[in-house]
């Protein structure tokens, strides 16, 4: 049995049995990344030396009598995490011998949890791409088709998981950056409500790794299971020790029901401003028919759902307006030449993003208003469900694409171009109000290639979509293995 191609959750109990070491199952690890991951490359920066005195120490822990959640479990970390005596670069070349001398807080409470960290996985430049591909270390294969995106930013993650390096990964989330690599290669992952787990360290080089609150991005768990993303959740949920969690103490509700009958959701399938894709589509039709199947309530339509056109251009509001913050005074003043010569016709998201990137204060102040009425929708929507499905993007993984303008990059959709970052909108959708969602796989297209949705849940209640996640999972199955 390869060990690392289970589920940690079997792998702990196995532990716990004594059927396998930690010491075993690192070493395996480590066997099949150095035999496979060159034609991946997934893993940017190894760490095996003291994986494997990680695991000794896991072993002989356990041997005294411990058990912690992931005593002696093998994981990996994204690249952007600061990791104590490693790199981190986010992929960019001024930055590539940087190394923080300290871990970020989930890379500690991973360690502190048991976990024997491999190394560190793939990302984009700067972490802003739906691809994972930078100078330093390359390119990132889908382990599906190396022709093929494993997805961006936490790429190396998702694609380390299906490749089975390692039971678990952690990532983080601002543009569908956990949910897209899982959506295309078949694994699962869970963007937490905002502010749930504590960001600090997972933070660009040379940054102070400060408390900060930040806005629309999150950290969250990565896996082969539904069920072992709630594993590492619980790991990883938290207010940060230096602010909120000197006087607060985490304690998530339960999931709203256990039974699939009982769920009540809405599902969405089309978006105003661009077309689900036929592959994706029939995912969605897959999910949706397992839940009548099982017996929940499934509606297609809701008038209590906010406006989707609205909330993807105030989605796009407020995530293009921090991308250019720290942009240098000649580059921020071409771009308000070019938003000031705009159309006021002009009404395509191409356009909302560079209006977004030049975004005043006041301007923001007000997209931030309009946030709060649609989190008070969201709120009255889920008083009538318990979940939404929809799209993580219109397409499975598409085709290696770096030409360094994303501007002159377009998305494939049914064989009609549209704009590279217009596939942001469905990502947009819980990240804008800040909800969690849960990525699941929906099978496959055509092409053999995973499909994906996510599951939207209420805001702090994440728990709903994960166990919403654990019972699709026994209805349509879950994670498969590439050939």
């Amino acid at each position: 049995m390869e060990w690392n191609s289970q589920s940690a959750e079997k792998i702990a109990a196995a532990l716990r049995a004594g059927e396998v070491t930690s010491a075993e199952l690192t070493d395996e690890a480590i066997t099949r990344i150095e035999r496979d991951d060159k034609a991946i490359n997934a893993i940017c920066v190894p760490d095996f030396d003291r994986a494997r005195a990680a695991a000794r120490g896991a072993d002989q822990a356990r041997a005294r009598g411990e058990d912690r959640p992931l005593l002696g479990i093998p994981v990996t970390v994204k690249e952007s995490y600061n990791v104590a005596g490693l790199p981190t670069t986010w992929g960019m070349p001024p930055h590539r011998d940087y190394m923080p001398a300290e871990d970020a807080v989930q890379v500690s409470r991973l360690k502190s949890a048991g976990a024997v960290v491999l190394g560190k996985t793939n990302v984009p430049l700067g972490l802003q791409d739906v691809q994972t591909f930078n100078e330093i270390h390359g390119t990132t294969n889908n382990p599906w088709d190396h022709n093929r995106t494993s997805g961006g930013s936490s790429g190396g993650s998702a694609a380390a998981l299906a490749a089975g390096f390692g039971a678990l990964s952690i990532g983080s989330d601002l543009a569908g950056s956990l949910r897209t690599p899982a959506h295309f290669c078949g694994v699962y992952a869970h963007k937490p409500t905002l502010g749930l787990a504590s960001p600090r360290g997972m933070v660009a080089p040379h940054a102070p790794a400060l408390p900060v609150d930040l806005d629309l991005a999150v950290v969250g768990p990565m896996a082969r299971t539904a069920r072992d993303l709630t594993l590492l959740l619980d790991v990883m949920a938290g207010p940060d020790p230096l602010t909120l969690g000197v006087a607060h103490d985490l304690a998530l509700p339960p999931a709203r029901h256990e039974r699939l009958c009982d769920f009540r959701v809405l599902v969405l399938g089309n978006h105003p401003l661009i077309p689900t894709g036929s592959a994706v589509r029939a995912g969605v039709n897959r999910v949706a028919d397992a839940l009548v199947d099982g017996g929940a309530r499934v509606e297609w339509h809701s008038p209590l759902l906010p406006d989707l056109t609205e909330a993807a251009l105030l989605y796009t509001q407020l995530l293009f307006s921090s991308s250019v913050a720290r942009f240098p005074v000649e580059a921020y003043e071409q771009l308000r030449t070019r938003a000031a010569g705009l159309s006021a016709d002009d009404q395509s998201l191409e356009a909302a993003r560079l209006r977004a990137m030049v975004l005043s204060h006041r301007d923001w102040i007000e997209a931030n208003s309009r946030r709060e009425l649609h989190r008070h929708g969201w709120r009255q929507l889920f008083a009538e469900f318990d979940a939404v499905v929809c799209p993580i993007t219109p397409t499975p993984a598409f085709p290696h694409d770096h030409n360094p303008d994303p501007r002159e990059r377009r998305i494939d959709i049914d064989g009609v171009e549209y704009p590279y970052f217009d596939q942001l909108v469905w990502a947009g959708l819980p990240t804008m109000p800040g909800l969690p969602a849960t990525a699941v796989p929906a099978g496959r297209s055509p092409e053999g290639l995973p499909v994906g949705v996510q599951l939207v849940g209420p805001m702090y209640e994440d728990r709903t979509p994960l166990r919403l996640a654990e019972l699709l999972e026994q209805q349509i199955g879950g994670f498969q293995a590439p050939a």
